[in-house]
């Protein structure tokens, strides 16, 4: 694990280092809680903290509390109380300020180690947690709620410097296939076609049925680009039944953010641009326009079920 200390004494920190490394946990130790809360902020791979009660600038208390506003759905840290105080006081308000463990300083060895295994199995679980409560089980790509939840956030930090675009896709005729050939041969499509996508994007993620949804960090040229390397090669990569070759194809709609944009905005014009690939023949990346924006506008908000196999959320 990779776990941040801060305690005002060098020789508590050289202490808990020579435990910590000797288990193989990466160590990182701060002195100052104002740089140890910086850091925290800035390096998104720390999984632990052990925080003294004893510090210079900022109580310990507050410290457990800055930690746990730090942590999120998919980003678990936990958060160790050490105290020299052995006060039920003590304790019961760090654990109210967030804390996950108390323990005294300095730590026994044996001890340590042990609520060490404790916080592995804890993160462990939130992270399986946070990841079957955001991926679609069918494809894997993000479900809905949690697209929808990261790309309003890409979209707030979007500015005319750094813009972003959108993607929509939709699987051309997937009802034939359903029908035709079965759902578990449709589903057998929409993994595959998941799969071939997720990597080409910032964010993926299945809105529902047959509708996939890209984020791509950039202009909409970019994103043009990267929609029709998406559709040549989606359509090139037929998929084997036990009832012969099924071919696929896709068609793709291109939105680049404007100033105000919520995410709303921007994937209704990419949807009113899908809209008009799929009524041009399929099979085609079409990019907004002026003149499309008000012809996707309503299309994309009414259309919040699910509309064929596995749900999406």
């Amino acid at each position: 694990m990779r776990i941040l200390a801060i305690d005002p004494s060098q020789t508590v920190l050289k202490s808990l280092e020579s435990m910590l490394t000797r288990r193989d946990h990466q160590f990182i130790p701060f002195t100052n809680a104002s740089e140890a809360l910086r850091r925290l902020w800035a390096d998104e791979t720390i999984e632990a903290a052990l925080v003294s009660s004893e510090q210079d600038d900022i109580p310990g208390v507050e410290l457990c509390w800055q930690f746990r506003l730090a942590a999120s759905l998919y980003r678990p840290i936990y958060v160790m109380f050490m105290s020299s105080y052995d006060s039920t006081k003590k304790l019961t308000e760090a654990l109210d300020c967030g804390a996950d463990e108390f323990i005294g300083k300095p730590p026994h060895p044996d001890e340590l180690y042990a609520r060490l295994r404790t916080a592995e199995r804890v993160i462990s679980m939130q992270r399986e947690l946070a990841r079957l409560a955001t991926t679609d089980s069918l494809t894997g790509a993000l479900n809905r709620r949690a697209f929808f939840e990261r790309s309003g956030i890409a979209c707030g930090d979007a500015r005319p410097g750094s813009p972003i675009s959108a993607i929509m896709m939709d699987l051309d005729h997937f009802k034939k296939i359903n029908d035709s050939l079965g759902h578990a041969v449709g589903d057998d499509v929409l993994r595959k076609v998941a799969s071939f996508a997720a990597n080409q994007g910032e964010i993926f993620g299945r809105l529902g049925g047959e509708e996939f949804a890209m984020i791509v960090r950039g202009h909409k040229q970019k994103a043009l680009d990267t929609a029709e390397m998406l559709r040549e090669g989606i359509a090139a990569r037929p998929i084997e039944t036990p009832k012969g070759r099924v071919d696929i194809t896709c068609s793709f709609g291109v939105a680049e953010w404007q100033s105000g944009d919520a995410m709303d905005d921007l994937l209704s014009r990419a949807d009113a641009a899908l809209y008009v690939a799929k009524a041009e023949g399929r099979n085609r990346v079409c990019a907004d326009h002026p003149g499309l924006s008000t012809i996707g506008s309503g299309r994309f908000r009414v259309r919040q079920q699910p509309r064929a196999n596995a749900a999406a959320e």
